[in-house]
């Protein structure tokens, strides 16, 4: 099994679930995440005071697949999140060594 880790801009969400869901693909746990990249921040000016924001708002998919399938999603959420602008976000493909089932203790 893998586990897929993906950093995605918040308004690309609904494209990667339709590519996903689209492939058979359902179960994704979706996190809100605060993170720095090359896209380095920005300045703004609140009540007269300049301030630099460099924690970005992005959202955390995490994705456990088998390996069959691992292929076939990190490339769906490549082409739905892509925007071709810097700040995108990154896939992480990481190995499980193990994975159970709580309700049955099965191995998965």
């Amino acid at each position: 099994m893998k586990l897929i880790v993906a950093y995605i801009r918040p308004e690309v969400l609904r494209n990667v679930k339709c590519a996903l869901y689209a492939r058979g693909i359902y179960s994704m746990s979706v996190t809100n995440v605060l993170g720095a990249g090359r896209q380095k921040g920005y300045t703004e000016v609140y009540r007269g005071i300049q301030t630099e924001v460099n924690l970005l708002k992005k959202l955390r998919l995490e994705i456990g697949i088998s390996d069959e399938l691992s292929a076939e999603a990190v490339q769906a959420i490549e082409d739905s999140a892509r925007t071709g602008h810097e700040g995108d976000g990154v896939i992480f493909v990481l190995d499980i060594a193990d994975c159970r089932r709580i309700r049955t203790g099965e191995c998965l």
